[in-house]
C-alpha cells in the first residue's frame, strides 16, 4: 500500500486538501498527518486537527506529532512516497535528509499534479 503524508496547518486544514485526502483514502492510499505540533494537550489544543482527521477518516495512529523537531527525522525510511507541506524549510530538510519526495503547497497551484505524478512514478 502506498503511504503519503500531509502537514496540517495551512495544508490539510484547507478544504481542497481535505477533499484530496478523502479521494486518496477512497483509492486505498495510506494517508497520514505529520505536524510540527506537540501532542501535549497542556501546551497546545489539537482539537481542530483531530476533528479533521476524524472527519476525513485518518486514524489517530496515523498522526505524527513531531514536537517541533524536523519532520524528515520522523518520515525518513518509513515507506512514505511524498509529504505535502507549506513550510519551505521543512521541505528542504525532507529533500536533503530523507527518501521521500517533498511537495510544496506554498504558492503552488500545481501541488495536486505533483502528487499524482509521484504515484505514476511509483507504479510505472
Amino acid at each position: 500500500m502506498i503511504k503519503v503524508s500531509f502537514d496540517f496547518d495551512k495544508t490539510l486544514s484547507r478544504k481542497d486538501v481535505q477533499e484530496y485526502a478523502v479521494e486518496l483514502i477512497n483509492r486505498k492510499v495510506d494517508v497520514w498527518i505529520c505536524t510540527s505540533r506537540t501532542s501535549d494537550p497542556y501546551k497546545l489544543n489539537n482539537d481542530d486537527l483531530l476533528k479533521v482527521a476524524d472527519d476525513i477518516g485518518i486514524s489517530r495512529a496515523s498522526i505524527i506529532f513531531t514536537g517541533y523537531e524536523n519532520k524528515s527525522d520522523h518520515l525518513n525510511n518509513k515507506g512514505f512516497l511524498w509529504h505535502l507541506d507549506d513550510d519551505v524549510i521543512e521541505l528542504s530538510f525532507i529533500k536533503t535528509d530523507s527518501d521521500l519526495k517533498p511537495i510544496s503547497i506554498y504558492m503552488n497551484d500545481k501541488w495536486k499534479v505533483e502528487c499524482e505524478s509521484s504515484f505514476k512514478s511509483a507504479n510505472p
